[in-house]
């Protein structure tokens, strides 16, 4: 198994709560997958793998991809550059630490991560991954993309 990961969960919880806020549904029932890196255009939520976004407008994606996007700069923005998005990075760290506890105890999880992945050429990459005992035990495939997410 793999044991170097990162997290990238922060934009996963983002993603869920802006589909969550446009569709009316509890963020907490929704997983929407975000793959790629952490910063700027590398963030690549998949709206179309997520059952509660499917009732979102076409029209309406490209605007919800930025704004996960650039979340954490609006947060540096609205705090006049004092601060950072503290508690939703703690949530985060919370949620990742608590899939990987689970793993290994052998309650297997799967949580978007950023690792070493042979996907792209880039040697480590966000990406859906199953924690089990030891680690990473499987880097899970992207799934299918829509158009959009295609060409973006």
């Amino acid at each position: 198994p793999m044991k170097i990961v990162g997290i990238t969960t922060l934009d996963v919880v983002r993603a869920n709560k802006f589909v969550g806020e446009l569709t009316g549904k509890n963020p907490n029932f929704i997983n929407v997958p975000v793959v790629g890196g952490h910063a700027g255009t590398t963030i690549l939520p998949l709206f179309s793998q997520e059952k509660a976004a499917k009732g979102i407008e076409d029209d309406k994606i490209p605007d919800l991809d930025k704004k996960v996007q650039n979340a954490g700069t609006e947060v540096v923005d609205a705090k006049a550059g004092k601060g950072s998005a503290t508690l939703s990075m703690a949530y985060a760290g919370a949620r990742l630490g608590k899939a990987v506890l689970a793993g290994l105890s052998g309650r297997k999880r799967v949580e978007c991560a950023y690792c070493k992945s042979d996907i792209t050429d880039l040697p480590y990459f966000a990406q859906k991954v199953v924690f089990g005992e030891g680690g990473i035990t499987k880097v899970l495939p992207i799934g299918a993309l829509n158009e959009y997410e295609t060409k973006r």
